[in-house]
């Protein structure tokens, strides 16, 4: 008998939803293929290029690879890669809503499905919260600009000693300590009140606000450029001597430092899945999928590079260890170029804000689609019946990335972060391959090249940078998901639709909200 019910429990554990089900339940409307592999690459650059290099790229190098941050981008790059490619093949071949939360349903089952879940709150409600202390940075660093100051000790992570130019802040003679970010908090909730209102992104829009952000790095790159190259002997001696600093153990500089910081500017990648979820939209996927993958890596690769190289030669590495890095290196141009500072400054917040947005705005509609499946609460697909979005969730998420932005450190939060999102896309990687041989007769649109090197490499790349990262943080992920999985055997599995048989419900309408284009982390 005990066996018996221990197949049982293994056997509800692991049921998946059926392809033809997800699709009956997520179909809406009929895909036409009108994008080229251009088109593909560059939805990709404005999908990538994001918060990561405006807010996680200055303590990668200040703490842990120094100049050489540059080689780290490239190891982040190259498992972003694996991963993307695997990414396509599922979005070509499960044409489904839900990103990688139904994609671990439809191929490994619920338990996977609900730790898939776990982890998108790392990916995409933590991530928010990164960036919502990015955006409290810049937006402190534009207000010093006009003579207006938020007092020190409400700008930053509960306990913390307040950091400038890499040295302490001093109030008559004693270093000052953080209570509370208070910036990071109200942005937050404000955002999360007008997702309960609901949003609607014209294309236009979306397209400005893409053209801003792209716009702000390539001011930064054209004056600082210009100005590392007048001074390059100078600088390279003064700030690039060594590349690569010597290691310190424990992952601080050295090759370990590199590859430490490899797991930190990850962050700056993961806008890359929007790619993938265009799978049914690509004209011939087979080619274009990875053309628009790899190739839009490679450019936000060399526009990463470009960016760090000018950071770390016009500031010492050591004093970027802020939330608002680009923002302490445009101020270093010198007063000539003051009002280029406020302008990327400001550039950079409107597009931090609307990653916070969008960021939270994925989180409450994966928050969403468990309550439908019944492995949360139903409460958290209540539709508001006059703004009809999911207001109990978009309440809960506000408060949950308003008090982690507001009291954590980010480099603890990019850290969870960084963790959870390569726990997800090496999960991605291993549906790849259990898809394969489970129905290896499915139409794919596009196929991983190299199989199954390709995900293999995507999962032992992914499980490598995890492994980087400081021993604090892996154990607080495992807490967490131990904690996940008591809330699964407690709730989800007694509370399941898929284990009670029941058919989904159609969704309730919820109205239009068009994400923008490009704005991810």
């Amino acid at each position: 008998m005990a066996t018996k019910a221990a197949r049982g429990i293994v056997e509800r554990m692991f049921a998946r939803k059926s392809i033809a089900q997800v699709q009956r339940e997520t179909a809406a409307s009929e895909l036409k293929r009108t994008l080229g592999k251009w088109n593909l690459l560059m939805l990709g650059i404005g999908c990538i290029i994001g918060a990561g290099i405006f807010v996680r790229t200055g303590s990668a190098a200040a703490l842990h690879a120094g100049p050489a941050v540059l080689l780290s981008f490239v190891v982040a790059g190259i498992v972003c890669a694996f991963a993307g490619l695997c990414y396509a093949e599922l979005s070509s071949t499960l044409p489904v809503s839900g990103s990688a939360y139904t994609y671990g349903y439809t191929t490994l089952g619920e338990f996977v499905a609900w730790i898939m879940g776990a982890l998108l709150m790392l990916e995409y409600g933590l991530a928010a919260s990164v960036v919502a202390v990015g955006w409290s940075g810049y937006m402190v660093s534009l207000l010093g600009d006009f003579g207006m100051h938020i007092p020190p000790q409400f700008t930053g992570p509960a306990g913390y000693p307040l950091m400038r130019g890499g040295v302490p802040v001093l109030v008559d003679g004693h270093p000052v300590t953080t209570i509370f970010n208070l910036p990071a908090f109200l942005i937050c909730l404000a955002l999360a009140a007008l997702l309960v209102r609901g949003v609607a992104e014209s294309a236009k829009v979306n397209t400005i606000i893409v053209a801003i952000k792209v716009g702000v790095l390539v001011a930064f790159i054209a004056v600082g450029g210009a100005i590392v190259l007048s001074h390059f002997n100078e600088l390279v001696a003064r700030n690039w001597t060594p590349f690569i600093p010597a290691s310190q153990g424990d992952g601080k500089f050295g090759v370990d430092g590199i590859m430490r910081a490899a797991s930190i500017v990850f962050f700056a990648y993961v806008g890359f899945e929007a790619i993938s979820t265009a799978g049914q939209e690509a004209k011939d996927p087979k080619k274009d999928m990875p053309f628009g993958i790899i190739g839009a890596l490679v450019v936000c690769t060399l526009i990463y590079m470009l960016v760090a190289a000018i950071m770390t030669l016009l500031v010492p590495y050591t004093a970027l260890n802020v939330p608002d890095p680009v923002a302490v290196v445009v101020d270093s141009f010198g007063p000539t170029w003051s009002w280029l500072a406020k302008l990327i400054k400001i550039g950079a917040i409107i597009g931090l804000t609307s990653v916070v947005l969008v960021l939270m705005y994925g989180q409450t509609r994966i928050f969403y689609t468990m309550a439908r499946d019944g492995l949360l609460p139903r409460v958290f697909a209540t539709v508001h019946p006059t703004f009809k979005t999911p207001y109990v969730n978009t309440v809960l998420v506000g408060i949950i990335t308003a008090v982690a932005a507001g009291f954590f450190d980010i480099n603890v939060l990019g850290d969870m972060t960084s963790v959870g999102t390569l726990s997800a896309f090496s999960i991605v990687c291993l549906s790849v391959i259990y898809l394969r041989r489970a129905a290896p007769d499915l139409p794919r649109g596009f196929t991983v090249p190299l199989y199954p090197v390709v995900p293999l490499l995507g999962i032992a790349s992914c499980v490598y940078l995890i492994t980087t990262v400081p021993m604090k943080v892996l154990m607080f992920f495992l807490w967490y998901l131990a904690g996940g999985v008591v809330l699964y055997f407690a709730y989800g599995i007694r509370h399941s639709n898929l284990q009670r048989g029941e058919p989904q419900d159609d969704a309730p309408d919820m109205g239009e909200y068009v994400a923008p284009v490009g704005e991810q982390p």
